[in-house]
């Protein structure tokens, strides 16, 4: 009996799996046990084609062990490992060195790319041993340090890697650049709508949530998606964190270091947004992280699902549970809302007449009220503009690498405050570092306090107008958070006791 190592995963994490391959006389059939699923069953008709087309006939009864067998083994990953160790079971391949495989098998041998080869990558460096993955794995793998990763195209060249018959490809670490990336939409698209531009900044700088309220044709998505371009580009941890979750889909890896912007509709469910399912895959918040989450149109999304976004926003991960188990991805992102301010959509607007009823506005505003809302640090009317002001600018406004400079730099600043602590923006801030290290003067503290029970602020409220005047200083190059700061910061709160 032989055994080779392969990978399966269970959510981001790559948990190794040791295939056991025994034959015996008798008439030819293929059994793989381990709580193998679908796909895995299936790969024993790929495995006995892509060992046919290398002139490996198999004979009597072949019996698949997938160890340890509590544990869900899920994808096509297991393909390579199982046909290695046939082959060596029939033996025709001599053991090697012990190593981690993983790839899917087409029916003339080729080696097809499958997710989680960054997990592997992690898991192969923790056990201090090879990878050998597809080709098309390769260059996911190569952002992995501290790793000795192999690739191959076919069964029949990494066999001929392990007869000592053919040198093989190594995957050479290969670092993303930090190159510059051009901003599309920009900034300097967006005509007027100074506060909107000026709460766009600040979120950005400190990583705080937005919501744009306006009519239609006000600019609202137009400001949202700009703001991907003012963010400052991905670190190497964060890029590594990213990367996981990607590779976890099996999506292709993003030239750069450009954020992630995601945008939901209003009819997706709730699995997709927040992730699960039979194979506990992550969501729209969890391919967001450490980007940006846009949900256009807030107003009409189902209560359930907006109520499944609290825990992630306020904890920065998001917990899983299904009846085949318990994961959990991270969701730190920063989340943009827009909505109209009325059913109609003309409430205040300066062109169109508002045709709701009282009733209709107050059911209207319920829905933009709430514990959602409470996690909101910015919220910003976005007025729509008369054709005569729209006609009047002339020129163009800051541009979106202008205002991504200043982002940069304040960024910069929060990272080397907040890196003891395991941070790396002010939004992240939890409780007891707010009321330790955001520290007021005396006319500071007393405007605060004099603002805060005219606005009816919670707690929470009192919190984040404190983390969103520290980005405001921030911003100014201020070391000190000054009364001015908490001013803007409390403009952008509502007055309904958010």
């Amino acid at each position: 009996m032989n055994a080779t190592l392969g990978v399966t995963l269970k959510g981001m994490e790559a948990v190794p799996v040791e295939v056991e391959v025994e034959m015996a006389g008798g008439l030819f059939a293929i059994t793989i046990v381990g709580l193998p699923d679908v796909a895995v069953r299936e790969s024993k008709e790929r495995v006995r084609a892509a060992l046919r087309a290398l002139g490996l006939g198999l004979k009597g009864r072949v019996s698949v062990n997938l160890a340890p067998a509590d544990i869900p083994k899920e994808g096509a990953l297991l393909d390579l490992p199982i046909a290695l160790c046939m082959m060596r079971a029939a033996g025709a391949l001599q053991s090697t060195e012990p190593a981690l495989y993983m790839g899917e098998l087409a029916l003339d041998g080729r080696l097809r790319r499958v997710r989680g080869a960054v997990p592997a990558a992690f898991l192969a460096r923790k056990m201090g041993l090879p990878l050998y993955v597809p080709r098309e794995n390769a260059e996911e793998v190569a952002l992995v340090r501290g790793i000795r990763a192999y690739c191959a195209e076919t069964l029949g060249e990494l066999t001929a890697v392990l007869r000592g018959e053919a040198a093989p490809t190594s995957v050479p670490h290969a670092a993303v650049p930090h190159a510059s990336f051009a901003a599309d939409p920009d900034f300097a698209d967006v005509k007027g709508q100074a506060a909107a531009r000026r709460a766009a900044e600040i979120a950005a700088a400190g990583h705080h949530n937005l919501l744009l309220i306006g009519s239609p044709g006000s600019g609202k998505t137009l400001i949202a998606r700009a703001i991907n371009g003012i963010l400052p580009p991905l670190t190497d941890e964060e890029l590594v964190e990213t990367l996981l979750v990607r590779s976890t889909l099996g999506m292709p890896v993003e030239p750069g270091r450009q954020r992630p912007f995601r945008t939901v509709h209003f009819s997706a469910s709730t699995v997709s947004v927040c992730g699960g399912g039979s194979s506990l895959r992550p969501g729209e918040v969890s391919l967001a992280h450490r980007g940006v989450l846009f949900l256009d149109e807030f107003t009409e999304f189902r209560r359930d699902l907006t109520e499944s976004l609290r825990a992630p926003l306020e904890d920065g991960q998001i917990v899983v549970s299904r009846a085949a188990g318990t994961v959990s991805y991270p969701s730190r992102v920063l989340l943009i809302l827009a909505a109209n301010p009325c059913a109609c959509g003309f409430a205040g607007d300066p062109v169109e007449k508002c045709v709701c009823s009282a009733t209709e506005l107050d059911r209207y505003r319920r829905k933009l009220s709430g514990p959602i809302l409470d996690r909101i640090d910015l919220q910003i009317a976005v007025p729509r503009l008369t054709p005569e002001e729209l006609l009047s600018f002339s020129g163009e406004a800051e541009s979106s690498a202008a205002i991504r400079a200043r982002v940069v730099r304040a960024r910069e600043e929060q990272q080397r405050r907040w890196a003891p602590f395991g941070l790396s923006c002010n939004a992240e801030l939890p409780e007891k570092l707010v009321r330790r290290h955001l520290t007021l003067s005396e006319e500071s503290r007393s405007y605060l306090s004099g603002m805060a029970g005219r606005l009816k602020l919670s707690g929470r409220g009192i919190s984040r107008v404190l983390k969103v005047a520290r980005t405001i200083a921030d911003l100014a190059g201020d070391p000190a958070i000054r009364t001015p700061h908490l001013a803007e910061a409390l403009m952008y709160r509502k007055s309904s006791g958010a």
